[in-house]
């Protein structure tokens, strides 16, 4: 009974209590550690003793991406020599934010995926095959490995890409479950149906989907959930997390949204004046860590516009659910299970000496995916520059825009439009 917390199916006042005796801990644990909240406590005259509920909460200012990014150093509780692993995030002005992780962060960031996965139907034995890269200072493919290992779950590490190797090791090991960005499931049938893979008949059970909404706001299937189960009868379970969290929000079986885990973070949901929302409204996520040693947060605005809901769920755990992802705040885009912004667009473009002008445009695309196109203008030869460039955004960012290369003489006119005091360069279709 280890992974079925016990706080989950409590009476919600007892939850709420539960967390507040948490908050309690982590409140002075940052007082002593902190830097950063160090500074905070002390600009707002902040006693510590005053933030009894969550309710009090709101006495504090919240954390911005922002603060990370220009703070980094700060925000760490614990010496450079108990860091085990570290993992970095694209911030909002394009340079990456680290985070470190103690070994007890890496306990804690195993605990809430095994938790997280047996919420999702996951059990011990079963063959895991993972879709999604465990490097490049990724956070979220540790944790996946991690939760699956400690929960007695068998893992393929296949990474990311190459559906016919995806196929080979589904077909030699038997796995039950993938982990994997929605989208690439597509591919995978493509590949299937072309090549006479009898997929349909293979071991797979369901999917673990990451990076991607599969869901509309009443829960029921979207566009894309609708066309990998057209093809594929499959389990499709949604689950959200990031970075700064170190926490997931995973279906369970009844699929009415990603459950919370009390013992590892609060949340608030807030409308742009920073208020908690009226219940069934939408707004800004924004979350306090428990039990984080390294790099724990006091109101994170995640800057992800979503809904929650409190209705018991038949699953019996009474823990507040969120609903998919509505928006984003300040353009942020959702590209292959990557979190990105604009400005760290504009840095790797503005790398390149040769390109003349450029404009990045963001649309919806066929099944309601972000899709990136850059628009850019160059005198260099085409196909070894788009390659380059496309590199230097995989090194960068870790991902793979689609690259347009258009005349200096079209583009220019839409990028330095004279009706506008500024360039252009970004354009939002979605």
């Amino acid at each position: 009974m280890e992974f079925y917390p016990s706080i989950e199916k409590s009476d919600i006042q007892e939850i709420k209590k539960f967390q507040e005796q948490k908050l309690q801990e982590l409140l002075i644990y940052l007082e002593n550690n902190s830097p950063f909240y160090q500074k905070v406590f002390k600009e707002n005259n902040i006693n510590i003793a005053d933030i009894q509920t969550v309710e009090d909460l709101q006495k504090i200012p919240t954390t911005t991406k922002n603060d990370i990014q220009q703070n980094n150093d700060d925000f760490f509780c614990i010496t450079r020599d108990k860091i085990v692993d570290y993992s970095t995030t694209s911030g909002t002005l394009g340079d990456p934010v680290t985070f470190g992780l103690s070994d007890n962060d890496l306990e804690r960031l195993a605990y809430n995926e095994a938790i997280s996965f047996v919420c999702a139907g996951i059990q011990k034995g079963d063959v895991v095959q993972m879709i999604t890269t465990i490097d490049k200072r990724f956070m979220a493919g540790l944790a996946y490995f991690l939760g699956l290992r400690k929960m007695g779950a068998s893992v393929v590490r296949m990474g990311p890409g190459i559906p016919e190797l995806q196929w080979d090791s589904i077909f030699r090991y038997k796995p039950k479950y993938l982990i994997t960005v929605p989208s690439f499931l597509l591919k995978m049938i493509d590949y299937a149906e072309k090549h006479g893979v009898d997929y349909k008949n293979s071991s797979i059970y369901g999917a673990i989907c990451i990076g991607e909404s599969i869901k509309n706001q009443d829960f029921t299937d979207n566009i894309l959930s609708q066309k990998i189960k057209e093809k594929w009868d499959i389990k499709l379970f949604s689950t959200y997390a990031s970075t700064e969290m170190s926490t997931a929000f995973t279906e369970c079986e009844h699929q009415i949204g990603g459950h919370q885990h009390p013992e590892l973070i609060i949340t608030e949901i807030l409308d742009d004046d920073g208020n908690v929302v009226q219940e069934g409204e939408s707004g800004e996520l924004t979350i306090t860590t428990l039990g984080v040693e390294a790099l724990p947060l006091l109101r994170f605005k995640t800057g992800d516009i979503v809904k929650a809901h409190y209705e018991p769920c038949q699953c019996g755990r009474n823990t507040m659910r969120l609903g998919p992802v509505v928006g984003r705040k300040q353009q942020m885009i959702k590209y292959k299970g990557t979190t990105l912004y604009p400005p760290a667009m504009n840095d790797i473009l503005n790398d390149f000496n040769n390109i003349l002008c450029y404009q990045i445009v963001i649309q919806s695309n066929e099944i309601g995916l972000d899709e990136i196109i850059i628009k850019l203008s160059t005198e260099q030869e085409h196909e070894t520059f788009v390659n380059e460039v496309r590199d230097h955004f995989r090194a960068k960012l870790r991902v793979s825009p689609k690259i347009e290369i258009i005349d200096f003489d079209v583009l220019s006119k839409t990028v330095f439009n004279p009706n506008s005091r500024k360039p252009i360069t970004f354009i939002d279709l979605r």
